[in-house]
């Protein structure tokens, strides 16, 4: 069959339509973000870095001159400020849609997604800003880019050329413990964590899946999350500039700065879970309970504390309280000419390890029946609760015929005493507990007794404690340790 001009026209009309459905149908199927990276052939790519501020003060910075820095360098540079809540005083921000305000804070008129900061960020990688710094060298965050991508670190950093420029640390993170410890990095350039003023480089998806990428200060919660998951930090010899008119630079912009500053740092330790923080040097920050405070944990069901489900420890606040608490006692009992021993958990944590165990949350001493009249104090709490003149309460305990000594009215963190009396050459006593180790036992444990280290102090302990433990416990239960109550929540390699 012979085709017509027409009839070709036609189907070459037909094909170069089908052509360009599929080319259009092929062209939206492709992930976006390849789209937006994928220039083309002799057309510059954009920047492939946002910048981002969230380290700032509403009532005085530079952060108008650090976002014009960086615009001077590259008028299409994507800039990032992110706030709480809208600053006050206004920001000064050139009116250029690359440069965005992010209120982190959720409104009732806002959406969802105008709350969270990953929603501003399109690019690939991302640097974070602090308030005083400034773009003065064409290229810098290229080279960080170029760094970065030829691996070994997860974070490059270059320095802030202020008075306080940015310092590689060691930092080890125990969620287990509460803990942060600081000191000297040994390999800088590379390190886990910054102290000082920087620029700091990563993926964006890198930042935004931390648990909470911009808490403030920045720093302090960045290199908590990435040294925990063992991201390294390399510090590069690329200065940044500072500004022209610095912030900060009366004495009561800076009393102010300093003493928020101070306040969000202890509010983030917290919430992050940290409760002591080691410095260089051995200096010690305590961000939980105290005297004033209520304990870091609520009533204990089943000898098994909410903290052990966290799969944590006892906070080193409480240990702390324990010990001085255990202290005291200990002090007022040898004065007063009370017996007293090491008793149960307590007992067990002296002979493994010469302290409160771990994960313990009171400490337990036996005392004999016959001298608890010997005590002002155990006098007093027979008739009532009675606060003695260092804070401590001495009370009669509501669960029995015991006695327990709180750390103070506020924190209830506690050493109980448990009166026993010797019966046919056995120890007793009236009040029982459903704890395994609360059993009679011989009184020749008790003659005598003997010193033991147990948290920072030497107490007295039953001789052959070996044997009174593991009549107590079981065979082995000083080199097997076991969570208060197994059958609940078991200790990791245990069984």
């Amino acid at each position: 069959m012979r085709l017509t001009r027409c009839q070709a026209a036609l189907a070459a009309a037909i094909t170069l339509n089908l052509l360009v459905l599929f080319y259009v149908s092929w062209l939206q199927h492709q992930p976006r973000n390849s789209r937006a990276r994928s220039p083309r052939r002799g057309v510059a790519a954009g920047p492939r870095v946002t910048i981002l501020v969230r380290e700032f003060e509403a009532f005085d910075n530079a952060v108008p001159e650090l976002v014009d820095s960086f615009l001077q360098q590259d008028a299409a540079q994507p800039v990032v400020v992110a706030a709480d809540t809208l600053p006050y005083p206004p920001l000064a921000l050139p009116r250029v849609p690359n440069v965005r305000l992010a209120l982190l804070q959720p409104a009732l008129d806002r959406p969802a997604a105008a709350s969270r900061p990953e929603t501003y960020v399109t690019t690939e990688f991302v640097a974070l800003v602090p308030d005083g710094a400034r773009a003065e060298a064409p290229g810098q965050l290229e080279r960080m880019v170029e760094v970065l991508r030829a691996g070994g670190a997860r974070l490059v950093a270059a320095p802030v050329a202020s008075a306080n420029p940015a310092r590689c640390l060691a930092l080890n993170v125990s969620l287990r413990e509460w803990t942060a410890r600081y000191g000297p990095a040994p390999s800088a350039p590379r390190c886990d964590a910054l102290d000082g003023d920087a620029v700091v480089l990563l993926r964006a998806r890198d930042l935004f899946n931390l648990s909470a990428p911009l808490a403030r200060p920045l720093g302090t919660g960045l290199f908590l999350q990435t040294a925990l998951r063992g991201w390294a930090v390399q510090l590069l010899d690329l200065p940044f500039g500072v500004a022209r008119q610095p912030p900060l630079a009366t004495a009561h912009a800076r009393w102010k700065a300093e003493r928020e500053g101070r306040a969000r740092r202890a509010a983030l330790l917290r919430s992050l879970g940290i409760r002591l923080v080691s410095g260089e040097g051995g200096r010690l920050e305590w961000f939980g309970c105290s005297k004033e405070t209520p304990r870091c944990f609520g009533t204990v069901v089943g000898d098994t504390p909410a903290y052990l489900y966290e799969e944590r420890w006892t906070p080193p606040c409480c240990l702390r309280a324990l010990r001085e608490t255990a202290r005291y006692v200990v002090g007022v009992l040898e004065a007063a000419g009370v017996r007293y021993w090491l008793e149960g958990g307590s007992l067990l944590g002296a002979a493994r390890h010469g302290d409160i165990i771990p994960w313990d949350y009171d400490v337990d001493l036996g005392i004999y029946l016959e001298d608890v009249g010997n005590c002002e104090q155990l006098r007093g709490a027979e008739a009532g609760s009675v606060v003695d003149e260092r804070g401590f309460v001495w009370e009669k305990a509501v669960e029995g015929d015991f006695f327990r000594v709180q750390y103070s009215e506020s924190n209830h963190l506690h050493v109980d005493l448990w009166p026993f009396y010797p019966r046919n050459g056995v120890m007793t006593k009236d009040t029982w507990l459903d704890h395994r180790q609360d059993v009679e036992f011989p009184e020749h444990f008790l003659q005598p007794l003997v010193p033991l280290s147990f948290a920072g102090f030497v107490a007295q302990a039953p001789n052959n404690y070996r044997r009174f433990l593991e009549l107590k416990f079981g065979p082995g239960v000083i080199e097997n340790p076991e969570y208060p109550n197994p059958s609940l929540l078991r200790l990791a390699g245990s069984g």
